[in-house]
């Protein structure tokens, strides 16, 4: 058995050292217990161990191991939980990083099945999928944004593996850096900073509004907004689904372009969570090297660059809010921004405007593309049911969240719709949303 939970040694996807290492995992978990409720991963590996009198997780079978590693949605959240990580124990235990680790040994030896690599192919693919689906949006729009559990859906699920149930985000016609490379330049008066904008798959093919009005808040308050030039899909869904190789390779070509941006004096912004984790942490874990360190180091998540700004030694945030400012605001804290240990930077923005701002901290079940494989899609629903609950129950005037992925989730579940803290900040500013065409 070995622990490691470095791509590059010599038994990462040996499998015979990853079960073992599994068994010894399970069985720490299996005597502290704390993450019970956080996933269906644990309750599964803790029924599994319960059949047998003496609790010896060694007892479990390949395919009751696989049963936990599918239940896996990258949350991260148990990694905050837990008492035995690496950097405060031991025993070392990155259950998250264990889990990738498990789905990436099942990947290279060939233990995933016909149909679930269909799927990978469409899931992991998001720059091509996105430009294509954005050069022919409203044909690409009838598809995705067909009624779920409509014939079209259910056809698009039968090709694809994507759910047939799940609400899908439409494509926009032009893209974030499109838009971005067409505006008319912004003199900036007094400069507080200067960040390249890495949209993300989602602000550049799906939702560029959100991009729109993260530059035009950053420019507002001085900070001066270019491109990360030459930088595609962060590599989520890649990592995600075992593909380590390819993620690795991804993630060395976008580290070459951010770090070249940060020696030139830029910081790396990023609007949707899951790819800021994936540049702060897995970078670092899965290609590492100077640039690696260098680009996290300076990479934040939008609303965390602006709450640097407001508290910075010289550098102060335009706190007058003349536009529309609801009286109370939902706000829902995705998992993979919690995992970055950044502190709640987008409530605390939030609260700026004069809002009441509510705390909604359940996870959406979505944790970038696991939520919408046709396979987990009634354990993902149940676990957007309870987000849905509690925005209902908040019943605040606007509804807020980092990811655009579980906004759609709480779309879903509600009659709202939410949309990212820094478009809330634009529109407190009197700035107007501009349409985009799908």
């Amino acid at each position: 058995m070995t622990i490691t939970y470095d791509p590059r040694h010599a038994k990462y996807v040996n499998e015979a050292d990853v079960r073992n290492e599994m068994t010894r995992v399970f069985d720490v978990c299996d005597d502290c217990r704390r993450c019970v409720d956080l996933c269906t991963s644990f309750p599964t590996m803790f029924a599994a161990i319960d059949r047998h009198v003496d609790h010896d997780a060694g007892r479990m079978t390949p395919s009751q191991q696989d049963q936990v590693v599918d239940g896996c949605f990258q949350c991260k959240l148990c990694y905050l939980n837990c008492p035995y990580t690496p950097a405060d124990h031991d025993l070392a235990i990155d259950f998250p990083r264990l889990m990738l680790r498990a789905v990436a040994m099942r990947h290279a030896t060939g233990q995933v099945g016909i149909r679930a690599r269909i799927t990978d192919n469409v899931l992991g693919h998001t720059d091509l999928i996105g430009k294509v689906a954005s050069r022919s949006a409203p044909v690409a729009n009838k598809v995705v944004a067909a009624a779920p559990g409509s014939p079209v859906r259910k056809a698009l699920q039968l090709t694809t593996g994507v759910s047939s149930e799940r609400l899908l985000p439409p494509y926009a016609r032009q893209r974030f850096t499109t838009w971005f490379k067409r505006r008319p330049r912004v003199r900036i008066a007094k400069r507080q900073g200067r960040v390249a904008v890495f949209p993300t798959c989602v602000v550049e093919y799906q939702q560029p509004s959100i991009g729109h009005d993260l530059v035009k808040v950053y420019e507002r308050n001085g900070i001066e907004c270019s491109l990360v030039d030459g930088a595609r899909c962060c590599g989520a869904p890649l990592l995600h689904i075992g593909d380590v190789e390819q993620f690795t390779k991804v993630a060395a070509k976008n580290l070459g372009a951010m770090a070249s941006a940060v020696r030139r004096g830029k910081d790396i912004v990023v609007p949707q969570p899951t790819c800021s984790y994936v540049l702060k942490q897995d970078y670092t874990y899965y290609v590492g090297g100077a640039d690696a360190e260098l680009v996290a180091a300076h990479t934040y998540d939008a609303a965390e660059y602006l709450m640097k700004v407001h508290k910075g030694a010289g550098t102060s945030l335009d706190i007058d809010f003349t536009g529309q400012v609801p009286a109370t605001v939902t706000y829902h804290a995705p998992c993979h921004l919690r995992a970055q240990n950044v502190g709640l930077k987008s409530r605390d923005l939030l609260k700026l405007t004069g809002a009441k701002v509510t705390l909604v901290q359940q996870c959406s079940g979505i944790d970038g593309t696991w939520g919408f494989r046709a396979e987990n899609a009634p354990i993902s629903l149940a676990i957007a049911g309870k987000l849905g609950e509690l925005v209902r129950r908040a019943d605040g005037n606007a509804v807020a969240g980092d990811c655009h992925l579980a906004n759609i989730a709480i779309a879903e579940q509600t009659d709202e719709e939410p949309v990212h803290p820094l478009q809330l900040i634009a529109r407190a500013y009197g700035i107007s949303e501009e349409v985009v065409r799908r």
